[in-house]
Order: C-alpha cells, then sequence, then structure tokens
C-alpha cells in the first residue's frame, strides 16, 4: 500500500456508502477495512474522527502499539516518521481533547473501536485503538466509537507494529 498514492474511493465503496450511520475506510497493508461510527453513543468523538480524516490527518500514520490479544492503536502523527522516534504514542492533533463519551450499549468487544486517552479520562484527541480480542476491563472507562465490519478483523489481525494506514471517509 504507498502512503501517498491510495485510491480515495474504491468500487466497494457504494456498497457501505448504502448504510444509515457514517462509515469510514481503513486502507491497511493486507487490504481495506471497513468500519460503522457510532454517532448516537459519541458525537463529539465521530465528528472528530471524521474530521481529522477528512483532513488526511491519518493517511501515512503507523500503528506503533499492537498488544496481542488485547488492541492495536494508532493516531499519533508522530509515527509517520516511525515508531521507535522519541516520543511516539504521545502526540495528537491540533484540536485539544474530547469528553468522555460512554454508553452501557457499547463494549470494548473483539472489533471495536475506541478513543485511547492518558490517565485523565477527558484527555482523548486522534489516538485511537482496535480491540483484538474482548476486554470488558476496559468497559465505561474509553469511548467507544465504532467497530470493523463484516471480515475486516480478518485483516486486523495482520497488522504488525509499524505498519502504515490511510482512512477515507465513505459517508458522513
Amino acid at each position: 500500500m504507498s502512503q501517498t498514492t491510495a485510491p480515495s474511493t474504491l468500487p466497494e465503496d457504494a456498497k457501505y456508502a448504502e448504510r444509515q450511520d457514517p462509515i469510514v475506510r481503513l486502507d491497511l497493508p493486507a487490504g481495506p477495512v471497513y468500519c460503522v461510527l457510532y454517532p448516537d453513543a459519541a458525537p463529539k468523538h465521530v465528528e472528530r474522527i471524521l474530521l481529522l480524516a477528512g483532513e488526511g490527518f491519518y493517511n501515512g500514520q503507523r500503528f506503533h502499539r499492537i498488544v496481542p490479544n488485547f488492541v492495536a492503536q494508532i493516531g499519533d502523527p508522530k509515527s509517520k516518521e516511525g515508531v521507535n522516534g522519541p516520543g511516539v504514542g504521545s502526540g495528537g492533533s491540533k484540536y485539544g481533547y474530547l469528553p468522555l463519551e460512554v454508553n452501557k450499549a457499547y463494549k470494548n468487544s473483539r472489533g471495536t473501536l475506541a478513543m485511547a486517552r492518558t490517565n485523565e479520562p477527558n484527555s482523548a484527541n486522534s489516538q485511537f485503538y482496535i480491540v483484538l480480542k474482548d476486554a470488558p476491563h476496559l468497559d465505561m472507562q474509553y469511548t467507544v466509537f465504532g467497530k470493523v465490519l463484516d471480515n475486516g478483523m480478518d485483516l486486523v489481525d495482520q497488522l504488525k507494529v509499524g505498519d502504515p494506514m490511510n482512512v477515507f471517509v465513505v459517508k458522513k
């Protein structure tokens, strides 16, 4: 996958654009992964993800943290230069922090997208994680804002630290 020449639309996008909820496409080395977003549960976080994806903020970033059977994390712009640089894993967007938005209906189950943060509950910015294996101990502690669709986790499971990603908004 090229970081700079990834197509902004794919033929498969049309299938997902018909859905009611917002959809983003994560272009991973193994292929495209479609994710539904939950504006009903996390309106501020969904708005931020759509804004950043629309600006190309995530394009070329690398997964800087992968904990097997737990999470794969991305969203630090410092990772574009590599994952071993100083401070990688601590960066964010220019937009500041978001308040914690939790909803009992949405769990940190396999395939969930949720915002990473510091120990301060209201410190999410741009970094997010994909849950690789159910993590109920995270429920009500982190903002769940979406979920991987269909067989996308087959591709997510192939991720390695340092793998790049591009994000495109399929439907707002």
